[in-house]
């Protein structure tokens, strides 16, 4: 799975992933676009999914009409260490995900 994460992101998360493709909104030179722009770019690369932390992210978009799937972390603290234990709900998550939808981890 081809996989863009958010600016947001620690850049680390990425070795996280070794299975699926994981590029960073930085080395595409999308830092700084709006989640719609971003969106759209993604889709335009080809791009399966975004992982972000971006909470706005779940309310600034039509979940009806995502260009692609969006994975919304939401950890009680957003240290590489919080975000590597989420890892396996993050595998399984992208192993079950549909095309276009949106899945918070934990769910709220």
């Amino acid at each position: 799975m081809k996989i863009l994460l958010d600016e947001n992101m620690p850049l680390k998360f990425r070795r996280l992933l070794p299975e699926h493709e994981a590029i960073t909104v930085e080395y595409m030179g999308w830092k700084g676009l709006r989640n719609g722009k971003l969106l759209a770019a993604a889709a335009e690369m080809s791009f399966d999914a975004l992982i972000t932390l971006d909470v706005g992210m779940s309310e600034s978009q039509n979940r009806g009409s995502l260009p692609v799937s969006v994975l919304l972390l939401r950890p009680d603290r957003t240290d590489l260490e919080s975000l590597t234990a989420m890892i396996p709900a993050v595998l399984s998550a992208l192993g079950r995900m549909k095309p276009r939808t949106f899945v918070s981890i934990p769910e709220k």
